[in-house]
């Protein structure tokens, strides 16, 4: 099945996500997604120092959603420090994803779980979650990690402020070997340059 490419900006992209772009008033890529976006759809793993507001959802949203080909099973996890930020993501990645019918699920603490359980059985593609509840439902079996391509840390000095280390070098270590880890941070403490030499 071959995509049709369109230019967004100097970046060659799947035409439908330029639509769906287009539909979200994005008019030309910013400079973390200039430099961000070629890198994951290579393969590479990335480490991107970024403030809020700079873009940086679309910057692993887009490649993220170019690179999704196995419609039945989760394929990107994303681990954000709070539920806000879950559902803000979850909700950019929807749109970005609407027209190639890619589906994200936020999860968190606070919604029955239940409820998340029973959305998940409807081919997500792309899980947006806070560490603990992701663990919770990795120990479940109601996120199964074996067809994972992409780990994204997002926000992770605000994870690491809130304790969620362990929990973030848990959930790394049962992942698949074979994946792309990309890591946004708007400051680089000692502990989040320890992970990336781990990990990454």
């Amino acid at each position: 099945m071959t995509t049709q490419k369109e230019m967004f900006g100097n970046l060659e992209l799947d035409k439908k996500i330029v639509a769906a772009l287009t539909d979200m008033g994005f008019e030309e890529p910013s400079p973390i997604q200039a430099a961000t976006i070629p890198l994951v759809l290579e393969g590479n793993d990335v480490i991107g120092q970024a403030q809020t507001g700079t873009g940086k959802t679309a910057a692993f949203g887009i490649p993220l959603v170019q690179s999704i080909t196995d419609f039945k099973h989760i394929q990107a996890l994303v681990m954000t420090p709070t539920r806000e930020l879950a559902i803000q993501v979850a909700e950019e990645i929807g749109k970005i994803g609407r027209t190639r019918r890619v589906r994200a699920l936020p999860v968190y603490g606070g919604q029955p779980i239940e409820r998340q359980i029973r959305a998940l059985r409807n081919n997500v593609q792309i899980v947006i979650g806070t560490p603990g509840r992701l663990i919770d439902h990795i120990n479940r079996g109601t996120i199964r990690l074996d067809h994972i391509k992409f780990l994204v840390l997002d926000e992770a000095d605000e994870m690491l402020d809130m304790g969620f280390v362990d929990d973030i070098e848990e959930i790394m270590r049962s992942l698949p070997t074979e994946r792309q880890t990309l890591l946004f941070s708007a400051t680089m403490p000692r502990p989040i340059l320890s992970l990336t030499k781990k990990y990454m």
